[in-house]
């Protein structure tokens, strides 16, 4: 990737993490540790790889997204609002009575939102059918989903995998965002759902492993995917929960905690340094 774009990148990113550690704070609840681990991923998506367009957030060819591990919305709001889908002054909103940033997408009332989700598994689903429904109506949209390494031990996940190679779904990419870690603790301890590439492949996926915060393997396996015919691609993204905030990567404590006031002072500062 040329210089200028990989650094415009990276301050997006920096700036989408700036923007999640804003909205946990300013809601004092939310799941800043998710939420940071795939900011690479989603400022990719909706800065590099996504066709679609803020001033028609529900036009007929876009590029649809679903973030099935809901509760990671301050990433996916932080992405719109960079974007253009709506002033970023709603982002200090989030989960608040007269704002429409609930605490998970919601479809209905959330600008740039395809599908509301909070339910572990569905979402994942739903980006199949998504993808199901372009390949019935001869569009040429591409779909995309995040699931998180804990959503995965959700058994819907493998019915959609089923499902998405039956249908030969090569408009369909799918990110695993391996941080390691979900509410309960390290996810390989929790209820083991690894070998991910293996059983992935066994489903009849192209299967792709990379560094999820490294904005060149990220573009390579986008890239990658859309030369895949006659099945879905999974991309298997190696992360750090809580990236980019020293105090809260890789702490389970993080997955749904919100920072103090000198939590978020120095988090602000470290992001900022960065920038």
């Amino acid at each position: 990737m040329e210089k200028e774009k990989l650094n415009c990148l990276k301050q997006t990113a920096a700036q989408i993490r700036l923007d999640i550690i804003e909205e946990v704070h300013a809601a004092s609840s939310g799941h800043p540790g998710g939420s940071l681990s795939i900011a690479e991923i989603i400022t990719y998506l909706y800065f590099k790889e996504m066709n679609v367009d803020p001033a028609n957030p529900t036009w007929e060819g876009r590029d649809r997204f679903v973030l099935s591990k809901g509760h990671t919305a301050p990433a996916l709001y932080a992405a719109l609002a960079e974007k253009g889908f709506f002033s970023r002054d709603e982002l200090k909103k989030l989960r608040q009575v007269d704002s429409f940033l609930q605490g998970h997408p919601d479809m209905k009332g959330t600008p740039g939102i395809d599908m509301s989700t909070g339910s572990l598994g569905l979402g994942f689903s739903t980006a199949c059918g998504m993808a199901l429904a372009a390949k019935i109506d001869n569009k040429d949209y591409r779909t995309y989903a995040i699931v998180g390494d804990g959503e995965s031990e959700e058994g819907q996940i493998w019915e959609a995998a089923m499902f998405a190679a039956h249908y030969k779904l090569d408009n369909l990419c799918v990110v695993f965002d391996w941080n390691g870690l979900q509410i309960d603790g390290p996810v390989t301890e929790v209820m083991n759902p690894t070998p991910h590439d293996k059983k992935l492949e066994a489903f009849g996926f192209h299967v792709i492993a990379i560094d999820g915060h490294d904005f060149d393997a990220i573009e390579a396996a986008f890239e990658e995917a859309k030369t895949v015919k006659g099945k879905p691609t999974a991309i298997i993204a190696k992360t750090v929960k809580g990236k980019g905030v020293s105090f809260m990567e890789n702490q389970v404590g993080w997955h749904g905690s919100a920072p103090n006031d000198e939590q978020y002072a120095q988090a602000v500062a470290e992001i900022k340094a960065t920038m």
